[in-house]
């Protein structure tokens, strides 16, 4: 399909060697595919174990420090926002170094600053050593997309890129499960060590079983070259708007999960901390909607996939209203398959929209859709302290009509390209 049919435009970045035949990359059943997924998965799982390991504790933090939602929310934020702040940089250093090598650097630091987290003395400390473990995942992100759109087949890279994604939602299933559970008898500070004894074992398996990279091609780290390919990135439309679309489904999540541990354990609900740590086994869900992202792009095309997914999760948002426990959980199900596939499909359009620069390309994303986390983080608090899980909801819905409007305009202005095309250039 050509970029006038699918509404993508050429993207122009840091000089890189055409791609190799697609013949000689892996693809599922192939050699080292398995292997390569398992490792990726497991990076996944790390990251988003780490990244929102005191997000379900987040009562408990309150109550230790003495501080309202808003502030106890910072250590989510801070997490997220570090994240976002270091992806580009990242980035370039995996250009120049290659994307395993980071990925395993930024894994070890991150699970370093991880074995000092339960020893926090007040929230201020806590709060600098969560933004400085989310500085450290910066690595993973964007490399671990870019590692994928040069060593997979190009039909396969939804696939592979969702199960990527499916690594991050069993992350942060378990790692808010166990939170939960473990900080109910021992306390948080002990919950997050145990995250980071996890995260450890995860760490050491990615590195003994991600493949070596065969299709990568050191680039520069020339300033110059990083600002003009950033520059070429954020020129391209379509990029702009999945960026976008993705800090947007990020904003429903962050504000939902940050907040939904304080609504669950207030009346009329009133769920001890570890039955609200279970309530995030529902991420399985989007396990499962994150690595069916590809068959849903090849039935409904990519804006179709959107609109379902934000149709999903606004459905999900407004029958988490109501008093029923059994309503609200099935809202969170449906925000989280709903979150997740549209996370899915936009972050793979990303890596094949961008023919060159992949991983500033890629970085920007996640730039992009950590800044909605922290931005959801802490204006989803804000929105319950003001005015309750309505507050909060609220927040969420915009946010989704933001990402069926730029899917509205994306569908016309590929309309208008395609009536630009010469006769017979197809």
């Amino acid at each position: 399909m050509s970029p006038a049919d699918t509404g993508a435009s050429t993207v122009v970045g840091a000089a890189t060697s055409p791609p190799p035949s697609a013949d000689s990359r892996m693809s599922p059943g192939g050699p080292g595919y398995r292997r390569m997924s398992l490792a990726l998965f497991l990076a996944g799982v790390a990251t988003f174990a780490l990244l929102y390991s005191t997000q379900a504790l987040l009562p408990l933090i309150s109550g230790e420090f003495g501080v309202a939602a808003s502030e106890a929310s910072w250590t989510v934020a801070a997490a997220t926002g570090g994240l976002a702040l270091f992806v580009l940089p990242m980035s370039a250093l995996s250009e120049r170094f290659g994307r395993r090598t980071v990925m395993t650097g930024s894994l070890v630091v991150a699970v370093t600053v991880g074995i000092l987290v339960p020893f926090a003395p007040s929230l201020g400390a806590l709060v600098v050593l969560r933004a400085l473990q989310g500085a450290a995942l910066a690595g993973l992100p964007a490399s671990a997309t870019a590692y994928l759109a040069e060593e997979v087949r190009p039909k396969a890279l939804v696939t592979a890129i969702g199960l990527f994604v499916a690594g991050n939602s069993i992350g942060g299933m378990s790692g808010r499960v166990i939170t939960g559970w473990v900080a109910q008898e021992w306390g948080w500070r002990v919950a997050v060590g145990v995250v980071g004894a996890l995260a450890v074992a995860c760490a050491v398996a990615f590195r003994l079983l991600l493949p070596a990279p065969k299709h990568f091609t050191p680039g520069s780290l020339r300033p110059r070259v990083l600002a003009r390919t950033v520059r070429d990135h954020l020129g391209d439309p379509l990029l702009c708007r999945l960026y976008a679309i993705g800090a947007l489904f990020m904003t429903v999540f962050g504000g939902v999960y940050t907040v939904i541990g304080y609504r669950l354990t207030e009346d009329p609900f009133g769920l001890p901390q570890g039955i609200v740590g279970s309530i995030f086994l529902v991420y399985l869900v989007g396990t499962v909607s994150a690595s069916t992202a590809g068959r849903l792009v090849g039935r409904l095309g990519r804006r179709g996939a959107l609109y379902l997914a934000g149709g999903t999760t606004a459905t999900g948002l407004l029958l988490s209203l109501a008093a029923s426990l059994p309503l609200v959980l099935l809202g969170l199900v449906l925000i989280t398959a709903g979150f997740f596939a549209g996370h899915a499909v936009a972050s793979s359009a990303v890596s094949k929209t961008a023919t060159t620069g992949r991983a500033q390309a890629s970085a920007l994303y996640q730039s992009a859709y950590y800044i909605g986390s922290s931005a959801g983080s802490t204006l989803g608090a804000t929105a319950f302290h003001a005015g309750g899980w309505a507050g909060t909801v609220g927040v969420g819905v915009l946010a989704v009509l933001g990402v069926v409007t730029i899917t509205v305009f994306g569908s016309r202005a590929a309309r208008v390209a395609a009536r630009r095309v010469p006769v017979g250039a197809h």
